[in-house]
């Protein structure tokens, strides 16, 4: 196993930011580390990483634990923080060439280039790292996590601040690293772990509430209904009628979801015919993670 997290807690006075979790990750597998904002997902990536001491609990990373060798341990790992720390004033190329010293990297000049291409950067690679954009600030960031080659990749919103076209070539570097090394991979963004992560990890306040595969995960809730429609005349505001709940969607939808009731479409049928709404239009959803990632955290 390359990660092995056994009773992890941490503990901010009387907030319990995590709360004895416990999960093993293998080699080659690319995990979604998810949760609402506050759940405990950086905070136990920290412990992770040894950045951050953990109050309960061990973590091993390729059978090592921090405390028996720190360096050796922090050789095995690759971190990307949501806060991606930079030295603004420093080129991409002597960034990483600083970072690929401090691992001790052999040949560090080739890996650096091997780098600045596996991610993207040869067209900024005379530029201080100050004049990027967010984007490009964001792949001298996972170029750092891999300079030393790891075995295990934890990523914090690796993909925030990119473009479309930029999503698709680091979704696709991700997807093949992820054939050889661990990935965690923590984002709000739920498309990204449905291409990359065959398994998620949901956190809630502090505690694991789903570990699975991505297939078992939403087979889990396949019970809840969805449906979306468009009524003309219908206030926005979300609300609920008994069992159901409406929610507002963009541009002038509004979804339906029941965990009691398959007969949806009647039942909005006749909630618009008694307020003399004009159903407009009316159509089936399939549970998506986004979906099952609300059910799991309310």
């Amino acid at each position: 196993m390359s990660v092995s997290v056994s009773n992890l807690s941490k503990v901010y006075g009387e907030q319990r930011a995590v709360d004895s979790i416990s999960f093993t990750i293998n080699s080659g597998e690319v995990v979604g580390f998810l949760g609402p904002n506050g759940a405990g997902k950086s905070t136990t990536m920290k412990m992770i990483t040894g950045f951050l001491e953990a109050d309960n609990g061990d973590v091993k990373v390729c059978g090592l634990k921090n405390l028996d060798d720190p360096l050796a341990f922090k050789r095995k790992i690759g971190y990307l923080p949501e806060n991606n720390p930079l030295y603004y004033d420093m080129y991409i190329k002597e960034y990483l060439a600083f970072v690929a010293s401090l691992y001790q990297v052999k040949k560090p000049m080739l890996r650096v280039a091997e780098m600045i291409e596996m991610t993207g950067l040869q067209r900024e690679q005379g530029k201080k790292i100050g004049q990027l954009s967010k984007g490009y600030k964001q792949r001298v960031g996972i170029a750092q996590a891999m300079i030393h080659n790891p075995e295990v990749l934890i990523l914090d919103e690796p993909t925030s601040g990119l473009d479309p076209n930029q999503l698709v070539e680091i979704r696709e570097l991700i997807s093949n690293l992820g054939k050889e090394k661990t990935i965690i991979l923590s984002t709000h963004i739920m498309q990204e772990v449905e291409a990359m992560c065959k398994r998620v990890i949901i956190l809630n306040r502090g505690k694991i509430v789903a570990d699975d595969s991505m297939s078992h995960v939403k087979a889990r809730s396949h019970k809840q209904a969805f449906v979306n429609f468009k009524a003309k005349g219908k206030k926005a505001g979300n609300f609920h009628i008994d069992h159901i709940i409406f929610e507002d969607l963009e541009n002038d939808f509004i979804r339906a979801s029941s965990t009691k009731e398959n007969a949806l479409n009647e039942k909005i049928y006749n909630y618009c015919v008694e307020n003399k709404f004009v159903l407009q239009h009316l159509e089936e959803q399939k549970n998506s993670l986004e979906d099952i990632f609300k059910q799991l955290t309310k």
